[in-house]
């Protein structure tokens, strides 16, 4: 097969007119202790992993071995920015005519690598065996390439949400991502690359090739190739985007006049691929025939799938491999196949995704040089386990976002628009809690640089990574302003409100235990309430002079100005020292605090540390209260648990209080009890 650029097959002599911008492609590289790659007949995906250096804020507690009153103007605890070492795992594909231009590129950056050994699999791994190791002095170590692609869609299906989604090109949303939930098996692997590889997984370590065809990509490729002179994979599918199929190929109502009732055929059915250049004396645009060589091709491995789908009784297909991914034309030609011949839904899975293609015209030069040629991925690995809270009444079909941005265009325009409004505001935050430090101003420019960019990506494409929701938005600010050291902007502002609260924590708990059991519970409840409406993420209290006691539900790391664990902890040590109430039941283990696991305004329940998902098990937990507009309305509102549930929120924001019908700083309070405890 020619690919772009031109390959000599004796020496490997690659295309090397391309300039790789190691920021924007191998980022890290530095710093990469080891490799893995995957080299197919058309397209080469490289895997490595390395160590990133980032700054985290810690607080750490003064000796308050005095009373309070003796120390009213000291502050509660230090805050200090530590450097920080993260695992990160970095994915990159890249067209196999690139690969000598890459290699020499990884060859030219790598400093710190602790391997030998570069492990591989695919069949090019034999054939530029000698290559890659003269190049990068790492031996070629060979791994069975479906055990490794089994185990990769495994982990991704229970680890990473919206990897798999259902696409449908003329429904309201085209794309419809699925969740993560732990009952992954069975299910049917349908992966196309060059060729077609179809595989029944039933467990962590059991699968079976049971099919495959020779016709996949690498055939849309080459025949696209011959037939329009087109050599490019993403200019064939321009291409076919264009044309129109039904100029080449032979129709049912073509042959019969129209619908074919008594076998249930429509008139608009191919019968025939490319029949029409059989028997018309006529030159075919190449945009008709591309697309006639897609559906051609699409059709074939959809029925190929109902087929083994039907035959292993396997409910649950999922395609993926370049050949689909992030192209609307293959995937909708597949779609309709499988809607053809059976109900079954299906799911792309990439385990290498760095999203779906952009098309916003708001692409820098090199992402525009790019065009699609490399794509890139990066995950960071997690100091803690995540699991799902053992209370949701249905994991696998719990949905933490109330409103799916996707489909909702008021709700997605609103809000994109609402975040880019605040994004000055966010800034001079940053600025301010680093006003010290050395290029401050220079760091928080390139965060509001970044960020404006993807909400710009995300007005025109919706779907470029993933799926979109006011969480999604609020945690890519959140990695952002980290991916530019600013940890936790708003930390001087809560440790000045920490130190505050605590002075007047005594004389509120007295004013408090004073009232009758009724007056007590709503002075409970509206100073929590008040609590949530303090706000620095909400304009519309910006101006407002309130102050309260409310301690809030606390994350694992900083997200606004919610109070985190390790902050909560020192604030709670210095209660206990004042409150005999609280020493005790400290003491005696009926006062836990555990951390959530989370670094985000917002709460996934699918997604909370193990730690805390054992301490609700073991203890019996029969009240879960989730409170803030992050945590109980734009996520977990329709979360249904299975024992009674408190969610509770101000709403402060004017557009949002208009459509759930009521005025801005209205109240939700809402209790529910599960279904099956109702009498």
């Amino acid at each position: 097969m020619a690919l772009s650029g031109g390959v000599d097959r004796g020496s490997h002599s690659m295309d090397k007119s391309i300039t790789l911008p190691p920021d924007e492609i191998f980022r890290n590289l530095e710093n990469a202790k080891r490799f893995a790659i995957d080299i197919g007949g058309s397209l080469t995906k490289l895997a490595y992993y390395s160590t990133v250096q980032h700054k985290v804020a810690k607080v750490r507690s003064f000796d308050h071995s005095t009373k309070v009153s003796e120390t009213d103007g000291d502050p509660l605890y230090e805050i200090s920015v530590q450097e920080e070492i993260t695992a990160r795992l970095h994915f990159i594909k890249f067209e196999n005519a690139y690969i000598e231009t890459c290699l020499d590129f990884i060859k030219d950056h790598l400093v710190n690598t602790e391997t030998k050994v570069i492990k591989a699999t695919g069949g090019g791994a034999h054939k530029f065996k000698d290559l890659i190791e003269k190049k990068l002095k790492l031996k070629v170590d060979k791994e069975d390439e479906m055990t490794c692609l089994i185990k990769g869609c495994n982990f991704v299906l229970k680890n990473i949400p919206h990897e798999a989604f259902v696409y449908a090109k003329h429904a309201d949303s085209e794309f419809r991502f699925q969740h993560t939930h732990p009952d992954i098996f069975p299910y049917l692997l349908i992966n196309i690359g060059s060729g077609v590889s179809i595989v029944k997984v039933e467990a962590e370590d059991k699968f079976e090739r049971i099919g495959g065809s020779s016709i996949g990509g690498g055939t849309f490729w080459g025949l696209g190739a011959l037939l329009t002179k087109t050599k490019r994979f993403d200019e064939l599918l321009q291409l076919a985007s264009k044309g129109q199929h039904t100029n080449v190929d032979m129709l049912v109502k073509d042959i019969y006049g129209g619908a074919y009732g008594s076998l249930g055929l429509t008139g608009d059915l191919i019968a025939s691929s490319f029949g029409k250049s059989a028997t018309t004396d006529k030159e075919f645009s190449k945009e008709d025939m591309a697309k006639s060589l897609l559906h051609m091709i699409s059709n074939d491995i959809g029925q190929l799938a109902c087929l083994y789908a039907k035959l292993h009784n396997l409910t649950r297909v999922y395609f993926g491999g370049f050949f689909i991914r992030g192209h609307p034309v293959t995937m909708h030609t597949i779609t309709y196949s499988i809607n053809f011949f059976t109900k079954y839904s299906w799911g792309e899975n990439y385990a290498g995704s760095s999203g779906l293609m952009s098309v916003s015209p708001e692409l820098n030069p090199v992402q525009r040089a790019r065009s699609g040629t490399f794509d890139m991925l990066e995950m960071d690995r997690l100091e803690r386990q995540l699991v799902n809270l053992p209370l949701l009444q249905d994991p696998t079909s719990y949905i933490p976002d109330t409103v799916d941005l996707t489909e909702d265009v008021l709700a997605r325009e609103y809000w994109l628009y609402c975040f880019e409004e605040a994004l000055d505001g966010v800034v001079k935050r940053a600025i301010a809690s680093q006003k010290d430090q050395p290029k401050a101003v220079e760091r928080a420019e390139k965060f509001r640089q970044k960020y404006r960019h993807k909400l710009q990506t995300l007005r025109h494409q919706p779907f470029a990574y993933g799926s979109l929701t006011v969480r999604s938005l609020l945690d890519t600010r959140e990695h952002c302003l980290n991916e530019f050291n600013f940890p936790d902007p708003y930390s001087k502002i809560k440790q000045k409100e920490n130190d505050m609260a605590l002075k007047y924590y005594l004389k509120v708990v007295k004013s408090v235990e004073e009232l009758s059991w009724e007056q007590r519970q709503f002075t409970l409840v509206k100073g929590l309430l008040a609590g949530n409406v303090f706000d620095w993420g909400a304009k519309a209290v910006s101006e407002k002079n309130i102050f309260c006691i409310c301690f809030r539900t606390f994350n694992s790391g900083p997200a606004l100005n919610d109070v985190t664990n390790s902050e909560l902890q020192i604030l709670t040590e210095r209660i206990a020292a004042m409150d005999p109430v609280i020493h005790t039941a400290l003491k005696e283990d009926r006062l836990a605090l555990v951390q959530n696991g989370s670094s985000s305004p917002c709460l996934d329940l699918s997604r909370l540390d193990k730690v805390l998902a054992t301490v609700v098990r073991e203890r019996g937990t029969d009240l879960v209260i989730i409170e803030g507009m992050g945590r109980a309305i734009h996520t977990n509102y329709y979360a249904m648990l299975s024992c009674e549930s408190l969610k509770l929120a101000v709403i402060k924001n004017s557009w949002l209080a208009e459509r759930l019908g009521g005025k801005i700083f209205s109240v939700v309070f809402k209790y529910e009890v599960p279904s099956k405890a109702q009498g």
